[in-house]
């Protein structure tokens, strides 16, 4: 399998499961904004923040960017195995989307059949085609193997942001948030029989947008100005206080870049294993020994194709391309 449509001309299914979260809503503007992505649906997890939280904001972004007809569906409020753990509201905004009414203040009208059930039908609706987008822990996406234990075979793709490979943690010293979060659910989607692509800490922590460039999205009018003039400025504080730079780092954004331009990152496949225990509990760990000898934990699993670096100049170009047009590529 590969990232694109094998029918030229056909916009690819893709959908995103999602904690919104600053990065979400910037990653949402861009796959609005991508001519041949077709936003089918729009699931909701915890993470940033509680799960109504983030329900709420996602029914608003899409409110927002004029997409009501755009089936969302909540899922689940809190990881399969472990207690609910800390949310990110401090990088986020006291309502998880900047604290400074982004978005408009909409209650949301939820598809009846469940993120699980969502998933899965949107995966039958368009076998073999569909692209999931994950943006948030895992536990949805696991979930929905439960519910459907062949869903991995009908799913085109599987992209994640999350982990860390290579490098440290931001929610530990060995662990990147979104998996932190869920490690017994993200150990059993990166074992799945599915396509993996992971863009994790490796890549995205390199992957920042200067103040100067959100000052000039800012300005515009429409959706992309009020969500970069509302919404990041708290995000760009923690940045400049807790990192010491006078910018924003784009994790989600990266991931979701994936879908159009694959060939601005490079892989590294391995098989990969989640830390469930301890001290280093939701570390992403990759075998990276030759094909056919892993030890006996990693042995059998699929390979990951593992972002290890990126252009990122070039994909901040792109990005700030699509950011610029706006909504024209998606929005009908």
């Amino acid at each position: 399998m590969n990232t694109f449509s094998d029918q030229p001309g056909l916009k690819r299914p893709v959908l995103i499961d999602t904690d919104p979260g600053v990065d979400d809503a910037l990653a949402l503007l861009l796959a609005f904004a991508m001519p041949d992505i077709d936003v089918k649906a729009i699931t909701t997890v915890f993470g940033n923040g509680p799960l109504d939280m983030m329900t709420h904001n996602a029914a608003g972004l899409l409110s927002l960017f004029g997409r009501t007809d755009i089936p969302i569906a909540a899922g689940c409020s809190k990881p399969r195995d472990a207690e609910l753990g800390g949310d990110a509201l401090f990088v986020h905004g006291p309502d998880g989307i900047g604290g400074n009414k982004a978005v408009p203040d909409t209650t949301p009208e939820l598809d009846p059949r469940g993120a699980l059930h969502l998933i899965a039908d949107t995966a039958s609706a368009h076998e073999g085609a569909l692209i999931l987008v994950a943006l948030g822990p895992l536990t949805n996406i696991a979930a929905a193997l439960d519910h459907d234990p062949d869903l991995d075979l009908r799913v085109r793709e599987l992209i994640i942001m999350g982990g860390n490979a290579f490098g440290p943690g931001n929610a530990t010293p060995t662990a990147e948030a979104n998996i932190l979060n869920d490690p017994e659910a993200a150990d059993i989607v990166f074992g799945a029989r599915w396509t993996v692509r992971m863009v994790g800490l490796d890549v995205t922590e390199k992957l920042r947008m200067p103040s100067q460039q959100r000052r000039e999205l800012a300005a515009q009018t429409g959706p992309v100005g009020r969500v970069f003039d509302r919404a990041v400025p708290f995000y760009e504080d923690f940045y400049r206080n807790a990192a010491g730079f006078d910018g924003i780092v784009l994790h989600d954004p990266a991931a979701m870049m994936v879908l159009t331009h694959p060939n601005l990152f490079d892989w590294q496949p391995a098989p990969i294993r989640v830390e469930t225990l301890g001290m280093s509990r939701g570390k992403t760990w990759p075998s990276l020994r030759n094909e056919g000898w892993h030890p006996p934990d990693w042995s059998g699993r699929p390979n990951i194709q593992i972002a290890r670096t990126s252009d990122k100049e070039n994909l901040l170009q792109e990005m700030m391309t699509l950011w610029r047009q706006g909504l024209v590529g998606n929005h009908t």
